[in-house]
């Protein structure tokens, strides 16, 4: 039995049709905003805040292992109802919530560790999502945009694991962007029209991979086409690749280099 807290996005979406296809028995706790999952009969809505009810499930279900997909958002910490589990590790999470989205989940899956709950990564049953090192498209970087990627691997070597940071854009070697927490297509949206430089999406060195890969799907390479840029990199196998083919046609057919390093 495979507990899956589902968030937002597409990619939890993926991930319960694989485990469906797979036949495994899981069960779900919907993180998502507007309860995404409510008709699938293994769903359960519980509060962020309730660990109490939300580690008593796990175990009643006999599941040692969990995974967490999709968008998980910051909750409105004055809001929500807690019980005494949640009381008790409340504090770490808030505390967590200053650093970001991310930290929250990490914290969280701290919180699972110390109860015996063992967290996978999120692409563990879906690992084709996942690309290897290549160039995915019919343009490839040329000399200039290598040296421009150099420069952007070099300034990720350098953050820590609480940065924000999971994308930035380079343009003849030069940092244009980077992003906050506000995430890639925010940073995007305030980069000048034919900006020419290169989307870079890697993990933090530091990163925990369980969760929170970068991802990019068609609606990356569409805002990628409307600001300018040549082309987008990501890490081998530490990537989400949503909507594959179409988002290789649409490269391919748009003039931009598809990158894994």
């Amino acid at each position: 039995m495979i507990g899956l807290f589902l968030g937002d996005t597409d990619f939890s979406e993926l991930v319960l049709k694989k485990v469906k296809k797979l036949k495994k028995k899981y069960f779900i706790i919907d993180f998502s905003k507007n309860n995404k999952f409510k008709t699938d009969k293994n769903t359960h809505k519980i509060s962020i805040g309730k660990f109490g009810e939300i580690i008593k499930l796990i175990k009643e279900k006999k599941s040692k292992k969990v995974l967490f997909a999709g968008k998980i958002a910051k909750p409105n910490f004055s809001s929500l109802k807690l019980d005494l589990k949640g009381i008790y590790y409340m504090p770490s999470v808030i505390r967590a919530s200053k650093q970001g989205d991310a930290a929250i989940i990490k914290s969280i899956i701290k919180i699972l560790a110390s109860e015996g709950i063992k967290v996978i990564s999120s692409i563990f049953f879906n690992p084709e999502l996942s690309l290897k090192k290549g160039n995915y498209s019919r343009v490839k970087p040329s000399k200039q945009d290598i040296i421009s990627i150099k420069k952007g691997k070099a300034y990720f070597n350098k953050l820590n694991n609480l940065d924000h940071i999971q994308a930035l854009v380079v343009a003849d070697s030069k940092i244009i962007a980077s992003e906050d927490k506000e995430g890639t297509k925010k940073m995007l949206s305030k980069l000048k029209k034919n900006s020419n430089g290169i989307l870079i999406k890697l993990p933090k060195i530091k990163q925990d991979l369980r969760m929170d890969l970068p991802t990019i799907g068609l609606q990356t390479l569409k805002d990628i086409k409307k600001y300018g840029l040549r082309g987008i990199v990501l890490k081998s196998k530490k990537n989400i690749f949503l909507d594959k083919k179409e988002v290789i046609n649409f490269a391919n057919k748009n003039k931009i280099f598809i990158n894994i390093i």
